[in-house]
């Protein structure tokens, strides 16, 4: 009897190892594709990674659940020899990764409870769950169930409902503001709101004629031809610009002007002028 139990204790074991190892290269499969073929890994092919995981797992599940399959609650683990010297024949059997079987990882790979700090968590976890009320409870699992339903809802909707309400967000959502459009556009077409006064400092030679005719200094066409001046003019000489809306003077009267007047004159039209370069 204990040999036949013995027997079949091996025979469910070897069988599980067996699982688990399919397991293990379809997990192994599975991240290589993560990590290498990304770009071309598309989601269908992701849902039969996960759909071949998931069959597995429940294999095995069925495996533990079965009537023949003997409890392995009941067995019992002892380790028989430790020591802290690399052991080739553990490494090789756990690929690499316990090459020694010594008193610090003994506790940590035959340890059948949680460790002590999440048995302390746990146990706070409890206590706090305890001390809600049955009204706060349902309220909390309400608000979770309308959080999720909300989320499921969003994702079972068609990808092209999701683009039409952020098209028609985008749409309704002003990107502008109209009133600093229209005081943009009136100052660049019309100059409004711009500023009429000329910086201070002074005028260089060379942008001095330039200077006086964005001023409002003569120009050609307010430039008039007198009796006694137009002699001046044909000959090359400065002609005065005509003074109009002065009290006290006539039109007529250029040649009576005070002498600073002719001076500025006289310095504006010597210098170069932008048009006669």
């Amino acid at each position: 009897m204990q040999q036949r139990e013995e027997k079949q204790l091996e025979a469910s074991v070897e069988s599980l190892i067996s699982r688990v190892a399919h397991v293990k290269n379809a997990l192994h499969s599975f991240i290589y594709k993560l990590e290498n073929e990304y770009e071309r890994l598309t989601w269908p092919s992701v849902l039969d990674n996960f759909a071949l995981l998931s069959g597995q797992l429940n294999t095995i599940n069925k495996l533990l659940r079965n009537e023949k399959t003997p409890s392995f609650r009941n067995q019992v683990i002892i380790p028989l020899l430790l020591s802290p010297d690399r052991d080739e024949d553990l490494a090789k059997l756990t690929e690499q990764r316990v090459p020694v079987f010594s008193h610090e990882i003994v506790p940590d790979y035959l340890r059948t409870k949680p460790d002590p700090e999440v048995e302390e968590q746990e146990k706070q976890l409890s206590t706090e769950a305890a001390r809600i009320g049955p009204e706060v409870a349902q309220k909390q699992i309400q608000t979770l169930n309308k959080l999720c339903s909300n989320l499921l809802e969003k994702l079972n909707n068609p990808r092209e409902d999701r683009e039409a309400e952020n098209a028609a967000m985008r749409q309704n959502k002003p990107s502008f503001n109209p009133t600093d459009t229209n005081a943009l556009v009136s100052a660049v077409a019309f100059g409004k709101g711009l500023s009429k006064c000329r910086p201070p400092g002074p005028v260089a030679p060379g942008h001095q004629g330039q200077g006086q005719m964005m001023s409002g200094g003569p120009t050609l066409q307010q430039v008039t031809i007198g009796g006694g001046s137009g002699q001046q003019a044909g000959m090359g000489g400065p002609v005065a610009p005509q003074q109009q809306g002065q009290p006290g003077r006539r039109p007529g009267d250029l040649g009576k002007m005070p002498s600073s007047i002719k001076t500025n004159i006289k310095s504006a039209s010597g210098s170069m002028h932008p048009y006669n370069r």
